[in-house]
């Protein structure tokens, strides 16, 4: 329960209309708390100062954890200079926060602070993630997906500004295993006169794979891209013209290219399911030995059948001769461009949420009403439901709890 004294700032309640059921929003005041991040080498942080101040200016009260902001060089007198207090453990914002503003998934030791009715807003990727996704639920907890939210053209806004830092390190992270010291092939992606480039294969098309071709071609590297839809086909082979070849994904094309490669970015996303396993462990050991294997799609659950999480600390392993790179928080190690896009695009709906409410913010709002995973006990998102065996509980139910 909130600590006292918390309960008793000011609030202008939800009005629900006697007429037509319809929940209205009235401006109220929430205490936003924000952790430290404790992932393994995880710097970034849920709100900038400068989010801070916006929703200190709204009328919020928000409580920073000492130290939460050093990854990106915002010091606690930043914080308070914003308008926030701080507190020295994270028991202190977990006990008196009512939303919770995070980057990465809750840890175990965080989920167990959580109670019934508090609200996470942040990154949960749960198909994967049946334990997180267990204590979730069993907190009663308000779990608001960073990565489900989406927009009017089927985007996901929130998750974004994450793939195209992913996308982009993507390629610099396969370079450098490339390097003989790291167990790579020892090939330069660009090549040098008289010397071939080195063979870039991305399989999605999207906004990672978009990405990572960009910075392939860049180091003017040979780039195939992968992919199945024909707007995605047309819009790539738009964008590069004949600096890389977009290919049709067939079984045949994807085993021929992935064979031949040196550096493989795996870059497929089902939102809020679990990635296809697309490179079978048979395919694994007919590569290259040396070849390279980067898959952004480990969040959720990975599209390599050999792959499994990675940390910074220890970022590569070897199956079969190939070099596997499965970090789950790759722009964790860019901390301050990671935080500064993410919070660019989660502040407004922070406003929303704590200024109305979590129903009422819901309700208004269809595209951000999809970012809701699990509420009160229920699973509410339909694909983690379906991977995890849940009863899936559609969020219109929630409404009057």
């Amino acid at each position: 329960m909130p600590r006292p004294g918390i309960g008793s700032r000011t609030r202008q309640p939800t009005a629900v209309d006697a007429g037509s059921g319809k929940i209205e929003s009235m401006e109220r005041t929430m205490l936003i708390g924000v952790p430290k991040e404790i992932k393994n080498h995880e710097y970034r942080v849920g709100l900038t100062p400068e989010s801070v101040a916006e929703l200190v200016s709204h009328g919020h009260e928000v409580v920073v954890e000492t130290r939460a902001g050093e990854g990106i060089g915002a010091s606690d007198d930043a914080y308070t200079a914003a308008g926030a207090r701080t507190a020295r453990t994270p028991d202190d914002i977990f006990a008196e926060a009512e939303m919770i503003v995070k980057v990465k998934e809750p840890q175990a030791v965080e989920r167990a602070k959580l109670r019934e009715g508090q609200i996470l807003y942040t990154y949960l990727h749960l198909a994967p993630d049946p334990e997180q996704t267990k204590d979730l639920v069993e907190s009663g907890a308000v779990c608001i997906a960073y990565e489900t939210v989406t927009d009017d053209r089927g985007g996901l806004p929130l998750l974004k500004p994450m793939s195209q830092v992913a996308g982009r390190m993507s390629i610099q992270a396969g370079a450098a295993a490339l390097e003989k010291s790291r167990g790579g092939l020892g090939v330069l992606l660009g090549g040098v006169p008289g010397v071939a480039p080195g063979k870039v294969v991305v399989i999605g098309g999207g906004v990672v794979g978009f990405n990572a071709a960009q910075m392939a071609v860049g180091l003017h590297a040979d780039v195939s891209i992968l992919d199945r839809n024909p707007i995605a086909l047309e819009r790539l082979e738009n964008h590069f013209e004949s600096s890389a070849k977009v290919i049709y994904s067939t079984k045949a094309a994807l085993e021929e290219l992935v064979k031949g490669a040196d550096l493989v970015i795996g870059a497929v996303l089902i939102p809020g399911a679990a990635a296809p396993k697309l490179v079978s462990r048979e395919l694994i050991a007919e590569m290259k030995k040396g070849a390279v294997v980067v898959d952004v799609a480990i969040d959720q659950g990975g599209c390599f059948a050999t792959s499994k999480p990675t940390t910074h600390d220890d970022p590569t392993y070897i199956v079969d001769g190939v070099v596997h790179y499965c970090v789950a928080n790759m722009p964790g190690a860019v901390a301050k461009t990671s935080t500064y896009a993410l919070n660019n695009v989660t502040l407004q709906h922070a406003i929303s949420i704590a200024g109305k409410g979590w129903r009422a913010a819901l309700s208004s709002d269809a595209h951000l009403a999809g970012g809701l995973n699990v509420a009160h006990g229920k699973v509410t998102c339909e694909a983690v439901a379906v991977h995890l065996g849940y009863d899936h509980t559609p969020m219109e139910s929630l409404l009057d709890l």
